[in-house]
């Protein structure tokens, strides 16, 4: 009797193990044999956060296919790293500084920064930890961070030279602005928020205007109708009138122009070009002057008289009070339905503004990803997803790059007389002197992440160059029309190739109700806390079964509680196994009876069906065969004819049921090591020495053969 099995399986063992496979070396691919390259880089989760459950099936899914390539020969990399997470980090940060009763407002720029670095560096470690406690097999030598040295020297290099090559600009457009933390943000960082609200009717002169925000309307002076509608045919182009408004009478302009829409409401509309983008577009198109309405803590101007200094949740009905009073309110629909749009990260609503930024121009850019795709040089695995992107890429909007904020990587150009007539530009890494000064906005998250693929790797002349492109990019669906794209356009403009040859992503972890977990929301499960109940094992399998590419996964405590049985039973069948073998050599030895061969038969028609399933992305396929051919076929079936032959049997039966038994427990061990790498690696070190037993440990040991790739 192994000592090891008389108590049911501890995963109190796991963090000792993980231990062993560091210290081993074998994470790192300059210690392995393999003559072919196979590398996946890490989706970086933030620095200072710990590991939530989409990190879980994240992690779980490359490790397993990093597992999987280590034991079938290739010299493999699975690359580590964190993310500064800009805006976000901030973010969280000014929360600390709000409860020590201090604000950044008013704090020097180094000194903010340095307490940021500090606060994210104090916590890194921690999230550093939860990738180990889910055993992901990184190399950990080369671990990177988006705010290290070459990344900010490589971010900064591309910015210079996309400007030089034409790809970059600053200009004064309509942007996303959010109030509260101060900061312009990209299409990509807001999101739509269906809400019901009021929509106004107002009389503007002859004309009825509708608007959802009468708190944007005081500087409107022209009106725009189709020229093609009806109603306004005795009105002509840039005819003027004499209106009275919010704060007394206005002179305002007629534009005909196809923008209005004249199936809504009555078809005039007044336009507001700071506070609109499609409103600054038409007053580009007809170099009508702009003023801006709201400041920068959305806070309404002294253009708006009496209401000047309120915020805009306090001033629209005193507004639409003052229009009524004027006989100027028509009537309110009190159930308008409308998407308003918010910052993706805390739901802060967004108010237009304009704002001289740096811009991307993607249309390029965009067009070399598609014919990237076309040509075949990578390939996004699920089909909707292949959709998404290609729609987002057909469609796009010139990136706004710049961030008011002090976390991240500062922009490398200079001003003289900065927002005058007079203005210079200087792009430049280096300090510059007599009166020049460096822009204070960072570049967005995405630009420096972007480089991902490239700055793991060490771009441009690290000999880990060798390891790109990656084979593949396993990460979430919303990262689609996000980071995917970036990472490309970067690897194609600096490199001529694609990062990566496979997109593979998973969809979101939901709750029993089908709802997506998250913090807010109080129904998110940490993979670390399932970890620390029912086994990093059992959790690892829940993240996988039942979660084929691009779908949504549900996690409940049920489904782990179920997998740590699975443990269980993985346990007590090496009990079983290894207290009828002890003593046994099964060197150069085969097995005999016809029933035994038949059942290495099947074992063999496991370990093709698993191997060609982890190949084609499929591992949730792999893990759920591997499921039920351990409990229902191993267990209930073989275990239980085994004992009869061991009671009753001939000993040459029992002689190669044993050997047949070894061979079924050693072959599942290996099978089932790239999802539940902790109890098999600890089984492993129980087998006998010899047949099929090819090294100390499970993690390097060669995946099994069968008939196809004998």
């Amino acid at each position: 009797m192994h000592k090891k099995f008389l108590k049911p399986y501890e995963a109190s063992q796991e963090s000792l193990i993980y231990d062993e496979w560091e210290k081993s070396g074998y994470f790192n691919p300059d210690n392995l044999n393999g003559k072919t390259n196979y590398c996946i880089v890490m989706p970086p989760p933030n620095a200072n956060g710990r590991l939530h459950s989409g990190h879980g099936t994240d992690f779980t899914l490359k490790d397993i296919l990093i597992r999987f390539h280590r034991m079938m020969g290739y010299k493999t990399l699975l690359v580590p790293g964190s993310d500064h997470a800009g805006f976000e980090t901030q973010g969280e940060y000014e929360k600390e500084l709000k409860k020590q009763g201090r604000s950044r407002f008013g704090m020097k720029d180094k000194d903010l920064y340095k307490e940021i670095f500090d606060f994210v560096m104090s916590h890194k470690h921690v999230m550093e930890n939860d990738i180990k406690k889910l055993g992901i097999s990184c190399d950990w030598s080369r671990n990177k961070f988006t705010l290290d040295k070459d990344v900010i020297s490589t971010s900064c290099d591309t910015f210079i030279k996309m400007y030089n090559d034409g790809f970059i600009y600053r200009g004064k457009k309509c942007i996303h602005w959010n109030p509260k933390f101060q900061t312009s943000l990209s299409d990509i960082e807001t999101k739509f928020k269906d809400e019901k609200g009021k929509f106004y009717y107002f009389k503007y002169g002859p004309f009825t205007i509708g608007t959802a925000r009468p708190e944007t309307k005081f500087a409107d002076k022209y009106i725009i109708v189709h020229p093609d509608d009806k109603r306004y045919k005795q009105y002509k182009h840039k005819q003027k009138f004499t209106v009275e408004w919010i704060n007394g009478p206005i002179e305002a302009t007629l534009l005909k122009d196809e923008t209005a829409d004249m199936e809504m409401g009555s078809g005039a509309m007044t336009i507001t070009p700071w506070h609109s983008q499609v409103d600054f577009e038409l007053a580009c198109k007809y170099d009508l002057p702009v003023e801006q309405i709201i400041d920068w803590d959305g806070k309404l101007l002294p253009v708006a008289g009496e209401f000047a200094g309120l915020k805009i949740s306090v001033a629209r009905e005193k507004i639409v009070e003052k229009l009524k009073t004027k006989g100027l309110l028509e009537r309110i629909d009190e159930n308008y339905e409308h998407a308003v749009r918010v910052c993706d990260r805390t739901n802060i609503v967004i108010e237009p503004q304009i704002k001289s930024q740096w811009f991307v121009k993607m249309d390029k850019l965009s067009k070399r990803t598609l014919d990237s795709l076309d040509n075949k040089e990578y390939k996004i695995l699920t089909k909707t997803h292949e959709k998404i992107f290609r729609h987002w890429m057909s469609n796009p909007i010139d990136w706004n790059i710049s961030r008011q904020i002090i976390w991240g990587i500062q922009i490398p150009a200079w001003f003289k007389n900065k927002d005058t007539d007079k203005e210079e530009i200087k792009i430049s890494k280096e300090i510059q002197k007599d009166g020049w000064v460096q822009d204070t906005d960072t570049f967005d998250t995405w630009f420096s992440s972007g480089h991902w693929p490239l700055v793991t790797l060490g771009y441009p002349d690290s000999k880990d160059m060798e390891f790109y492109p990656t084979q593949v990019m396993e990460t979430g669906a919303d990262l689609i029309f996000k980071w995917i794209p970036r990472m490309i356009i970067f690897g194609l403009y600096l490199k001529k190739e694609a990062p990566f040859k496979d997109i593979y992503l998973h969809g979101m972890t939901q709750d029993a109700k089908g709802v997506k977990m998250s913090k807010s929301k109080g129904n998110g499960l940490s993979p670390l806390d399932l970890a620390d109940e029912f086994g990093t094992d059992a959790t690892r399998m829940s993240f996988v079964v039942a979660t084929p590419p691009g779908m949504n996964t549900i996690l409940t405590k049920d489904k782990v509680r179920a997998y740590k049985k699975f443990s269980n039973k993985i346990w007590n069948i090496s009990r079983f196994v290894l207290e009828n073998i002890e003593g046994e050599n099964f060197e150069n030895k085969k097995v005999s009876s016809l029933k035994d061969k038949e059942l290495l038969s099947n074992l063999d028609e496991e370990v093709s069906f698993v191997t060609n399933h982890i190949k084609k992305y499929r591992m949730d396929l792999a893990a759920e065969r591997l499921y039920h051919y351990v409990w229902h076929e191993v267990a209930d079936k073989i275990l239980e004819d085994s004992k009869s032959i061991f009671r009753n049997g001939k000993q040459e039966e029992k002689d190669s049921r044993k050997q047949t038994l070894y061979t079924i427990l050693s072959t599942s061990l290996k099978l089932l090591h790239p999802f539940t790498p902790f109890i098999t690696e600890i089984i492993w070190k129980e087998l006998p020495d010899g047949y099929m037993k090819d090294d100390k440990l499970l993690m390097i040991s060669k995946w099994p053969e069968h008939e196809e790739n004998k």
